[in-house]
């Protein structure tokens, strides 16, 4: 289906949902995937969210799915107005435009991530995790292998030798044996500053939640607290991840001390960041969309301050520096830092 008729049928579905009730529709954010989303204001002053996920590239049934146990968690999530699974359509309540990313400054942060880690605990001691997909071996190392094809191969333009594909896959190993170590929990998958929003009255609100999985307790933490676009002093993050150790203990979510949990915390941080440099690649050389190039050096000083601290990550650490050397991660291969080309 081409573009101008996608536009159309979603125009079609919005008045046939909402009618007279219409004032205006505008963009209201696309994010990393396919799907797009419409800010829909009605002639009432109240607004609507629709998101657009066309059927041949995205489902929209996993996002309703975790909509649903998020709610009955206790989480606010968006209420679902009306779905239509077969084309792709869901009007949705509008959560607002306030993430919290632009919020976070050094007098805000504590109490809007007290709510995040509140919320946090909501979803990993409540949230139902039947027949979620388990993050186990297979997914966590074709996650970290989008690395060697996308940040080596296809931004640094590095293919590693035999003896360096050694070393990569035993770093690998081992960042698999800590995630699979942990206690399993409830996890998003991307609980970060641009996937929650502050609310006038409790919160945040969460979004992008639909790739949820069970999977290891520190995920979501590694992903709040080393979000790739926010950095903080080490002292508030150590703060913050034994002040989230002890409540997972009370709630019996964990029995992990403060040294064995915060290696979990740790290596977790550099298989997510690792993927991340991968992901961060693909969406600008297969996708196109340059403004995530932005964010590599952020994501390379966390996976190389966890791998400094670990000596096990030592050879993995030297070939990294190595291959990076003096680069401009936010340059495209093959540009200059003027480039507007498209891939």
């Amino acid at each position: 289906m081409t573009a101008p008729d996608r536009a159309r049928l979603r125009h079609d579905w919005i008045h046939a949902r909402l009618g007279d009730a219409i004032e205006s529709v505008e963009p209201a954010s696309a994010d990393a995937s396919f799907r797009s989303y419409w800010r829909v204001h009605l002639a009432d002053g109240g607004t609507r969210i629709v998101m657009d996920a066309p059927p041949d590239k995205e489902d929209v049934a996993p996002w309703l799915d975790i909509a649903g146990r998020l709610r009955r968690a206790g989480v606010h999530a968006p209420q679902v107005h009306a779905a239509d699974t077969s084309a792709g359509f869901l009007l949705l309540e509008d959560l607002g435009t306030r993430t919290y990313l632009p919020a976070l400054d050094d007098h805000s942060v504590d109490a809007l991530y007290g709510a995040a880690l509140d919320t946090l605990l909501q979803m990993q001691a409540r949230a139902d995790t039947g027949g979620l997909p388990d993050y186990d071996e297979a997914r966590l190392v074709a996650e970290m292998e989008l690395l060697p094809e996308w940040f080596l191969r296809r931004h640094l333009g590095v293919v590693p030798e035999c003896e360096e594909w050694d070393t990569i896959e035993s770093a690998f190993r081992m960042l698999v044996d800590s995630a699979r170590s942990q206690p399993r929990t409830f996890v998003h998958r991307d609980y970060h500053s641009r996937n929650l929003l502050v609310l006038d009255q409790g919160g945040p609100g969460v979004i992008d939640f639909q790739d949820a999985v069970l999977g290891p307790v520190t995920y979501d933490l590694v992903s709040l607290l080393r979000d790739c676009y926010i950095a903080w002093p080490i002292d508030r993050v150590d703060a913050w991840v034994e002040g989230y150790r002890r409540r997972l203990v009370e709630a019996g979510l964990s029995d992990a001390d403060a040294r064995r949990f915060r290696r979990w915390f740790d290596l977790m941080g550099l298989q997510r960041h690792i993927k991340v440099l991968g992901i961060f690649c693909r969406l600008w050389y297969r996708d196109g969309k340059a403004s995530y190039l932005g964010d590599l050096p952020l994501v390379w000083r966390y996976t190389d301050e966890v791998m400094a601290l670990y000596p096990e990550f030592e050879g993995l650490r030297t070939l990294l520096q190595r291959w990076i050397g003096g680069r401009d991660l936010r340059i495209p291969r093959g540009r200059d830092d003027t480039s507007t080309a498209t891939p």
